[in-house]
């Protein structure tokens, strides 16, 4: 497989929204998702943008468990935080920050499969004893990763031939990745020794899921698509226009801002969708990326022509409940994602090439075809069976 693995810029944090608080949020989310220029009033949330005024990396994900936000560490405690701390204590303490400060890895791959790219970016920082979430969208695939963990994930990678090139400062697999496991030492060694083999790996998650009362379960007639926004380079540029005011402004050019770089159409949508709190919207921002999106259908009609991707297609969540597990947990991805593919046979069924995964701040999801997923459920339910 051929990789490119970078570190993005800036500390992200993780919150937890009860569903039943997500009205009191709904500010925030909008605050944090509208893109954001030329307004002195946020020059302390800028941080997290870049240059041109673009989040490095957000996500927001409104699911049946919960909603969940991955933003920059600034955000958090300038928009979110106030908002937490206006809460009467009983409610207060039932929304959660993450503790530690976590790094995104932006994976781009060719010449693997969704399911297989899964397990082989995931099992070895399982088996570094790496705590990590998994995000796919319709671009990339987004690690996050404990940032006081970064050294023993560059030494995973190096020990699986990763180059560091420093004219894409990013780390490039030149080839096929190396089964070999490498040895890893974190400053932080975790509590209980890491498996040593992918099959350990996926016997301590079931065991862990298990006590912990973990139960897989399809929501009912929910049904998902991922595609994306258009590019930027595709929208019609507004800012060419004559005007049509007969009293131009200063010098009678026009001023841009950041409504001229994106395509208000989109955001106008989803602002619409959030407003109603769907059962599923998961939408993630990237400077690198058009906005992906994986949407309940229900709500594609809202979007009209601002999608571009499979509308057609039919996907649906087996959700995992991890509430009650800690965020330090290893191996959830990887071992379920692996036991999966092993359980159902990934060359006879084809669920490696459509498998993919959604970590949420307390909870996790495994994207499949309506089929497949059934399939997948069946296999899981028992695994997790105390019976």
């Amino acid at each position: 497989m051929n990789a490119q693995i970078s570190f993005l810029d800036g500390t992200f944090r993780l919150i937890h929204i009860p569903l039943h608080l997500y009205p009191n949020f709904l500010q925030p989310i909008l605050q944090v998702l509208l893109p954001q220029g030329g307004d002195d009033s946020i020059a302390h949330e800028a941080e997290g943008l870049s240059i041109d005024n673009k989040h490095g990396f957000l996500n927001i994900s409104i699911t049946p468990v919960e909603c969940s936000v991955v933003c920059h560490s600034t955000w958090v405690k300038n928009v979110f935080e106030p908002v937490i701390k206006r809460l009467p204590p009983n409610l207060s303490k039932t929304v959660t920050i993450s503790k530690d400060d976590y790094l995104i890895l932006s994976v781009i791959a060719a010449g693997m499969d969704a399911g297989s790219r899964v397990m082989d970016l995931t099992s070895p920082l399982a088996l570094a004893g790496v705590p990590i979430f998994f995000i796919t969208t319709y671009y990339s695939d987004f690690i996050l990763v404990p940032s006081k963990d970064r050294q023993t994930v560059v030494q995973v990678l190096l020990a699986r031939n990763f180059e560091f090139d420093k004219d894409e400062s990013a780390y490039v697999s030149p080839s096929a990745m190396s089964h070999v496991r490498g040895k890893s030492q974190s400053s932080e060694p975790p509590s209980t020794p890491p498996p040593s083999n992918v099959a350990e790996l996926q016997v301590r998650t079931f065991e862990l899921l298990k006590k912990r009362n973990v139960v897989p379960y399809i929501s009912p007639y929910l049904s998902l698509v991922q595609c994306s926004g258009r590019d930027p380079s595709q929208l019609v540029d507004y800012s060419r226009r004559p005007t049509l005011s007969r009293h131009p402004s200063g010098n009678g050019h026009h001023r841009r801002s950041w409504l001229d770089n994106v395509d208000t159409k989109l955001y106008t949508s989803l602002i619409s969708v959030l407003a109603k709190q769907p059962r599923f919207l998961s939408i993630t921002l990237a400077q690198e990326d058009p906005p992906s999106l994986l949407l309940d259908r229900e709500y594609l009609g809202v979007f009209g022509d601002s999608l571009v991707g499979d509308t057609e297609g039919d996907l649906v969540p087996i959700f995992l409940d991890l509430v009650n597990l800690p965020l330090e947990a290893t191996g959830i991805v990887s071992g379920v994602a692996g036991k999966l593919i092993q359980e159902m046979g990934m060359d006879e069924t084809g669920i490696s090439s459509e498998l993919s995964y959604l970590s949420t701040a307390r909870a996790g999801a495994v994207i499949l075809s309506s089929k497949q997923s059934m399939k997948a459920l069946e296999v899981l339910k028992p695994l997790l069976s105390k019976e």
